[in-house]
This record gives C-alpha cells, structure tokens and sequence, in this order.
C-alpha cells in the first residue's frame, strides 16, 4: 500500500488542531481591526438575530400555505416552495452563524467551522438553481406549446428539483469535503479564512454566469410574452402570464440587488493579497443585505400572488379556528359574521378556503 503524501497528513492533523482558525484567521489579517463589541452579540447583531427569525417564522409560514393549500394547483408553486426553503434555510445558517461568532469560534473544529460557513452556500446554491429551473421551465414552455400533463410535468420538476438540491449540497460542502486552504495560508481568503480561493472565485464565476443566463431566459421569455399576446384572443390568460412573469422577475431582480455586493466583496477577496487587504476584514454589512432577500421574497409572493396570499391567509385563519382565536371574526363587520363586505373580500374568501381545506384537502 501506498503511503498518504505529506499534504494529506498536514491536512489531517490540521483537523485535529484545536487552534487551526485562530492561526489562520491570524495570518490573514481578519484579527487587526477586531473590536471588543466584535466578541458578543451586541445590540447589532442581536438586530439582526431578530431579523432572522423574522425571515425563519415568514418563509415558514408561506412554506406551509404552499405545500398545505397549492402543492397540486400549478408546477411553478414548486418552484416556489424549493426558493422558500432555501429562504428558511438561509435564515436558519445567518442565525446560527451569529451565534456561533466572535470567542465562539475559535472554539469550533474545523468540520463545524466548514459546515456554519457551508450552509450559506448550498442555500445560495439551491436559490439559483431554483431560480434557473423556472426559467428553463418558463422558457421551454414558451417555446414548445405542447400540452403536457400537469401531473406529470410537476413530477418531473419536483425530480430536477431534487437533483438541485443534491448538487447544492455538494457544492457547499466542498470545503469540507478537502477544497479548502488548512495548512496553505497563502491560498486563503481573507473574508472566509479556511477557504480557498480558488472555490470561492469558482462559486462567484459559477452563480454570475447562471444568472446572466436566467437574465437572457427572461429577456426571450418577455419578448415572446410580447410577441404572442398579439395573437391571444383570451385577454385574462394573457394578463396572467404577464403577471406571473412579473413576479418572478421581481424575485430576481431582488436577488441580484441583494446579493451582488457580496458577490463583488468576494472577487476583491480573491484577487486581493491575503496581508495586505486591510479593508477586507468583514463581510457582515453585505451578507445582512444578501441575507434580507430571504425576507424580501415571501413578501413579494404575497402582494404579487393572489393565491398565494389567499393560502396564507387561509393557513392563518385555520391555525385561529383550529386554537379557538376569534381573531379573523373581529376583522367583519358587526353582523355579518362570515359573509365578508366589499372590503373584507379577500379574508372571506381566505375564510372559505379555510372551511373548505378542513372538509375536503386541497381546493
């Protein structure tokens, strides 16, 4: 048997050494402007834990609306819920990567440190890939308007959703998995001292390109949203195409606004000299924005989606019938009990959606 070369055993060891972040957060420079409120939670950071959990208990709550009231209506709901979950994920590492910082880690192993950092990237990951399936989806549809069944189409996006996700998993634990810099200084990053930087120019290039790509999907989608509702006769699809389309080029729009600052932190990482970028030590303001874009989109599919928003509405109205809140009930006006007025509509209907999903499943 062949021996394990020396980088190997270095790398091995490494793992083992209680004192491998300090040493590396050292050498890159990442503790020269450390402050004392940098070593707790302060009032900043505990903001923005609140936040997260704000993003946390949303995307849940539209996660659930989702699969408990639309999981069977169209195939882009699952595109949806597959963004949420990435959301809720995102959310769930920004938190726990707030708690687990300052004194905390330095406490960590290295597998700890590769799986905090890690967790933010397959949720990165799984967003775009998420985002590039609808498009894909979208734009084939377009262009092939060959009647499939809705049944079928939505399990074989749920399977290409899947693999996405695998894939996600795997590009965020690459790190962890033996593409990291332990025991090479040198090749570190400054912002994300046991990474590589090589994997991280290779998860900017890769996430940019597949986002100029949804760009030009979009782009040809739009032009042919365009060109055919010319020829449509039914005026009520074709505002509803338009503004389906809307809404998901809203989402990413929102993703690009919020996430491309971190983007472009990283490539001054990467092509920057690990001792001398003095002006690279934090990532906390730009990863907060990227970080808000979880919160943004639940928003965005609530004043976009009508149904949506009726889901929710109803999932929130049966978590009060179900507790025995009368809550909705103060919403109507005096006397009317359930039978809404003009301008309570869209909680009644949210109501009767409710009863009807206790009677019979999904509407």
């Amino acid at each position: 048997l062949q021996a394990p070369s020396q980088p190997l055993l270095h790398r091995l060891a490494a793992m083992r050494n209680v004192n491998i972040i300090l040493q590396h957060y050292n050498f890159t420079g990442k503790l020269t402007n450390r402050q004392t409120g940098d070593e707790g939670m302060g009032l900043i950071r505990t903001t923005f834990a609140i936040i997260s959990c704000i993003i946390i208990l949303e995307n849940l709550l539209v996660l659930l609306a989702i699969l408990r009231c639309l999981r069977a209506r169209r195939w882009v709901y699952s595109c949806i819920a597959s963004i949420t979950v990435s959301d809720l994920l995102a959310g769930i590492a920004y938190l726990s990567n707030l708690c687990l910082s300052g004194k905390k880690t330095f406490q960590l192993s290295p597998q700890l440190w590769f799986l905090r950092e890690g967790i933010l990237f397959i949720a990165l990951a799984a967003s775009t890939f998420s985002l590039l399936v609808t498009a894909i989806e979208r734009y084939s549809a377009m262009v092939r308007p060959i009647a499939e069944n809705e049944a079928s189409k939505t399990l074989r996006l749920r399977s290409l959703i899947i693999s996405c996700w695998l894939l996600a998993f795997i590009i965020g634990l690459l790190p962890l998995l033996g593409w990291n810099c332990l025991c090479n200084f040198n090749a570190c990053s400054v912002l994300l001292p046991l990474y590589s930087k090589n994997y991280i120019l290779f998860s900017v290039v890769m996430f940019s390109i597949i986002l100029l790509g949804i760009i030009g999907l979009y782009i040809s989608i739009f032009q042919l949203v365009q060109a055919s509702s010319r020829q449509t006769s039914s005026r009520h699809s074709r505002k509803r195409s338009l503004r389906l389309l809307k809404t998901v080029l809203i989402i990413l729009g929102a993703f690009i606004i919020c996430w491309s600052p971190l983007f472009v932190l990283l490539l001054f990482d990467v092509f920057c000299e690990t001792q001398t970028c003095t002006h690279l030590h934090s990532l906390d303001w730009t990863l907060a924005l990227a970080m808000l874009n979880s919160g943004v989109n639940p928003i965005i599919y609530s004043l976009r989606s009508v149904e949506v928003r009726r889901a929710v509405g109803s999932l929130l109205c049966c978590c009060c019938y179900i507790h025995a809140v009368p809550a909705p009930m103060r919403v109507f006006s005096p006397g009317h009990n359930c039978s809404p007025t003009p301008w309570d509509q869209p909680l009644g209907l949210a109501v009767r959606h409710c009863m009807s999903c206790r009677a019979g499943g999904d509407t």
